[in-house]
């Protein structure tokens, strides 16, 4: 497992990966925040971004919650992005994921899912076999993907929400809070209820 890791951005987010990091025995070198609204978090000094000096080698986790926040930093930066994974996760041996994402407690991934890189799998979630999830995604505490289902780009499942098997989710949704869906959904669209139904199509990202 890498060390000194930087995580950049000092928000609630922040502090879940301060502790799968802590959990793991894994030494953070620095927390560093465009804009630090406090000093300390979880005991931990803050800085602000423009005094740190950033090297392509060093080891960095965005810690920022917002989707499309971490893919405009990810687009600029070329820190070494590492994954998080918290001891108390179980992800298959067969599944793969890419830099920069994190996966907390209680999350389950199972065999021959592909999470991408920068996505927040959550406390409690769970990514069923064949999954897709693509690049700077975020499936939220104890939503649920059955087998076989692909989620685009920057979208997010909600807290709760149930994805059945095989459908395919577009770039840049957002799926409500305990929604339930049965059917495909196009980009950019915000679905809720159940089942779910589009109530809004928002614009590119």
């Amino acid at each position: 497992m890498e060390n000194n890791i930087v995580l950049y951005g000092a928000s609630g987010h922040c502090k879940v990966i301060i502790d799968i990091l802590q959990s793991n025995n894994q030494v953070i070198d620095a927390i560093i925040d465009d804009a630090p609204k406090i000093n300390f978090i979880l005991g931990l000094i803050i800085l602000n971004s423009s005094e740190f000096h950033f090297s392509n080698t060093q080891n960095m986790i965005l810690s920022i919650g917002n989707n499309k926040v971490r893919k405009k930093l990810a687009s600029k930066l070329t820190a070494n992005f590492v994954t998080a994974i918290h001891p108390k996760a179980i992800v298959s041996n067969d599944v793969i994921i890419g830099k920069g994402t994190v996966v907390m407690a209680g999350a389950i991934i199972n065999p021959d899912a592909k999470i991408g890189s920068h996505c927040i799998v959550n406390t409690g979630a769970v990514v069923e076999h064949d999954c897709v999830v693509a690049d700077f995604a975020h499936i939220s505490p104890n939503a649920s993907l059955a087998g076989g289902v692909f989620v685009g780009e920057g979208s997010q499942i909600g807290i709760g929400a149930t994805v059945i098997q095989g459908i395919k989710i577009g770039k840049w949704v957002t799926v409500g809070a305990g929604s339930v869906i049965i059917n495909d959904v196009p980009d950019f669209s915000v679905i809720v209820g159940n089942p779910g139904r589009i109530i809004k199509v928002n614009g590119n990202e």
